[in-house]
């Protein structure tokens, strides 16, 4: 287990994010290191290392619903530290000032994925485009739902249309899941106001041509992640067999091709956005700075500022 987890620590040096317990299966896989029959065994493992003292205690990414809430951590700065680092926060406010950044723009975007893996993949892109990610896992809840549709309200009362991009499981109801996502926003119509019917919804992963030119490992099964075996008379099962074959790629496969994943969650966002759209967001923030040095100039609130935050360094 030692040279187990020595091994996991080596190769975490060159992955360059965090993955879950199971996107370590497919690291371990894409190295040649396990086979899919011991995915199971290789999550234990892990959390037996970890238990241990082997591993960190916080090696493996952990889903957010897990995490405690209400944790307080007592200051370290004294009084006048801490008033002397909001007034420095004030003397650059620009920097926390939120724009508009989707005035004058054609879509508002926002993304699901299935698994967290690819939530730690995509959220950095996602950032620079200020599109909202979130993991569905598989059905999204009615808040999350509700959360979707109230931003998608807003977004079509200014004149934008809606674009939901997935990336998930390919799997008979990955592939189908376009549909679904369109009938759960439409469940909730009556309570949040928002009916989908110009909502464009764009799967672009996990594809098949992408899961091939890539070599992503197939899992020759259909099982679903709670242990269910589909209905196989169901349509939409019978359909993906008939095409793919009794096996799936699961989402987090994608980690062992982190660049292709990140080349294309970009090239999906940009063929909505286009190629410039960083620089006309940098156009806004720039706006912003500008709209703040004229007030600091026009109010001479800025020395004023500076004058109280010498007074309290000198008290420090």
């Amino acid at each position: 287990m030692r040279a187990f987890a020595n091994k996991l620590i080596e190769i975490n040096e060159t992955v360059g994010f965090k993955v879950s317990s199971r996107g370590w299966c497919y690291q371990l896989e894409g190295f040649g290191l396990i086979n899919k029959g011991q995915f199971d065994l290789v999550q234990n493992l892990i959390n037996k290392c970890r238990k241990n003292g082997l591993l960190p205690i916080g090696f493996v990414l952990e889903e957010e619903a897990r995490k405690f809430s209400g944790v307080e951590v007592p200051e370290t700065q004294t009084p006048q530290e801490y008033l002397a680092s909001f007034i420095k926060a004030v003397m650059n406010a620009e920097n926390y000032y939120t724009p508009n950044w989707w005035k004058g723009e054609n879509f508002y975007i926002q993304m699901l994925v299935e698994k967290i893996d690819l939530l730690t993949l995509f959220e950095p892109i996602c950032k620079e485009y200020h599109i909202p990610i979130a993991t569905s896992k598989g059905w999204s809840s009615i808040l999350q739902r509700a959360e979707i549709a109230g931003r998608f309200l807003g977004a079509e009362m200014n004149g934008l249309k809606p674009i939901l991009l997935y990336c998930g499981d390919h799997d008979p109801f990955g592939l189908a899941i376009s549909d679904f996502l369109r009938e759960n926003l439409i469940d909730i119509a009556k309570g949040t106001g928002w009916l989908p019917s110009k909502l464009i919804i764009d799967r672009f992963g996990l594809n098949y041509d992408f899961i091939m030119s890539n070599n992503l490992s197939w899992i020759d099964n259909l099982v679903s992640g709670t242990g269910k075996q589909p209905d196989m008379n169901n349509p939409i099962v019978k359909t993906y067999v008939e095409e793919f074959g009794i096996r799936k790629v699961e989402a987090n496969a994608i980690v062992v091709k982190p660049d292709a994943g990140r080349t294309l969650c970009r090239q999906t966002i940009e063929k909505y956005l286009g190629p410039d759209a960083k620089e006309r967001f940098a156009k806004k923030r720039e706006a912003v700075k500008d709209a703040f040095q004229r007030l600091r100039e026009d109010t001479g609130v800025q020395e004023t500022l500076e004058t109280a935050l010498l007074d309290l360094e000198r008290k420090t």
